[in-house]
């Protein structure tokens, strides 16, 4: 069944049941998914809306090698880590084989809140310090100790920042403190850590790490200038402290050029210890620590057991056994290089057209979308960017807005995401900006660039709520880019013929043809120019 409750009972519920604090997307008018697909998630109407922000369905909603790993693994067995098993060492390996090599001992936790936590606890184990150096903005966790080092959090609570916690400026060469005019970004920014460690130091503290995701998320999709992290690193670690990269959010292959973000910044960067989590189960709860020998021998050294129940147990080893797989098998790693850089492309056209945009960034399948009110002073275009990720949800796509300001679009999308949805995406964000600064008197300006293609759309058919089935319709992704451009369905086409083909139709419910025949009909035709076909 798709469905226990009328989307208006499960609201009314949720008001009743659910803390006030669990916040919803798109709070004004929630989106109600009951299922999804790859790329795609429906709601209870049957609607399809393409999904532009889920890292967590790191290699596509429900795939079927996910769920069938973790099928078979339970009929089998599932219990903690104490027992001697398989699963726990083969996965330990596999992910050890994508580090450097001094990066090799796991923890294997149940969330990256909880592989954040235990960094902090290795971190002061080894060398005795406590401080702790975060990025103003950042995110690091929902756990107490990790609300404490997370700016994004505690500036807008009541709590006071703590004493052993040091903010430096995040690396954001847009609308930071050092921006791309400065002689030396790199530099001034790495220069912001050595004066808190100083002035630390003149207190009487010691610092024990700086954390900082290898790419920062909630704080507006913010890329560190090169050379940043090894600046830091070597301050940090002159201190007596270690680097803690979170990989939470943007590790396994979404940078495209490399496996893990921290090695977008350079060969010559390592990290003392990374935290993974969400993409890491695609939507199952494991999460990791990472590290190397010395940092693990001190923390075996305070005669403390670390023993977490869940942490590693043979089905959420299973899963992520799979999703390596798949990364692999599917290349996900090379899609996100090829479909992030052909976005990338669509979406500076589009900032030469649109005075809205102020910034386009990112690597791979992560990217933001700063919008601004000037583009000479950077206003943040906060209500613009509200305005627009609620009409993007009427036209069936799905973004949010992040950062400061909360005027960043924020796309990270499942990584078998192609460059047909890029184009899809693009395409309606252009309509949404264009009818916005119309109503603004913003000068919207033509581009004199090759138009991205205009295909014939189709609407969505409807699905019963009652359906029996929920199984999807599965295709592997195939190599995307601008050349050889693959549809939802699966289907390659060249550029020649993707002016001509109209988006493919939604996955099928499969096994229900009798009962919902009405299902596997093929829907209405809507041409770009509104009639019916």
């Amino acid at each position: 069944m798709c469905e226990l409750y009328s989307k208006e009972d499960t609201l009314a519920l949720r008001g009743k049941h659910i803390g006030p604090s669990c916040k919803v997307f798109f709070a004004e008018d929630p989106v109600k998914i009951v299922r999804a697909g790859r790329q795609y998630m429906f709601d209870e109407r049957g609607q399809r809306y393409l999904d532009c922000i889920n890292n967590v369905a790191h290699v596509g909603h429900c795939h079927p090698e996910v769920v069938e790993a973790a099928r078979k693994q339970m009929e089998l067995l599932n219990t903690n880590s104490r027992f001697l098993h398989d699963n726990i060492v083969a996965y330990a390996q596999r992910l050890a084989a994508t580090l450097p090599q001094q990066l090799c001992i796991c923890y294997f936790t149940n969330s990256g809140s909880e592989a954040n936590d235990l960094a902090l606890r290795l971190a002061r184990q080894f060398r005795g310090h406590q401080d702790v150096i975060t990025l103003d903005h950042a995110y690091h966790g929902h756990l107490s100790s990790l609300i404490e080092i997370s700016p994004y959090k505690f500036r807008k609570g009541k709590d006071d920042k703590k004493e052993f916690v040091h903010v430096a400026p995040a690396p954001d060469t847009y609308r930071g403190k050092y921006r791309e005019d400065h002689p030396d970004p790199t530099g001034a920014y790495a220069d912001e850590v050595r004066k808190i460690i100083e002035q630390a130091h003149a207190r009487g503290r010691k610092i024990a790490a700086f954390i900082a995701e290898s790419m920062q998320s909630c704080g507006g999709q913010i890329i560190p200038p090169a050379g940043y992290f090894q600046k830091v690193a070597e301050h940090v670690r002159s201190a007596g402290g270690v680097f803690i990269a979170d990989e939470v959010q943007v590790g396994f292959s979404r940078a495209g050029k490399c496996f893990w973000s921290f090695q977008v910044h350079g060969e010559d960067f390592v990290p003392d210890i990374i935290t993974m989590g969400k993409p890491m189960g695609n939507g199952h709860p494991v999460a990791c620590v990472v590290t190397t020998k010395e940092v693990a021998e001190a923390f075996y050294s305070s005669g403390m057991e670390y023993f977490n129940t869940y942490g590693g147990n043979p089905v959420s080893c299973a899963v992520g056994l799979a999703v390596l797989d798949i990364i692999e098998k599917e290349d996900l790693q090379g899609n996100a290089m090829r479909v992030g850089n052909y976005l990338t492309e669509l979406l500076n056209k589009q900032k030469a057209k649109h005075m809205l945009i102020g910034d386009i960034r990112g690597v791979g399948l992560f990217i933001g979308i700063d919008l601004v009110k000037d583009r000479e002073k950077r206003t943040p275009a906060t209500a613009e960017a509200q305005h627009v990720i609620y009409k993007m949800k009427e036209k069936r796509v799905l973004l949010s807005a992040d950062g400061p300001h909360r005027n960043v679009l924020k796309i990270k999308p499942p990584m078998c995401f192609t460059a047909e949805d890029a184009e899809f995406m693009v395409e309606q964000l252009d309509q949404v900006l264009t009818v916005l600064e119309e109503s603004m008197g913003t000068q919207t300006k033509p581009v004199i660039s090759e138009n991205i293609p205009h295909r014939t759309k189709q609407s969505i058919g409807s699905v019963v709520s009652k359906c029996p089935s929920l199984l999807l319709e599965w295709t592997p992704v195939k190599a995307a880019g601008p050349g050889n451009r693959v549809g939802p369905s699966g289907l390659v086409s060249t550029p020649a013929r993707v002016h001509e083909r109209p988006l493919p139709p939604p996955p099928l419910l499969l096994g229900c043809e009798k009962e919902c025949p009405w299902l596997h009909q093929q829907p209405e035709r809507q041409t770009s120019k509104g009639s019916v076909t």
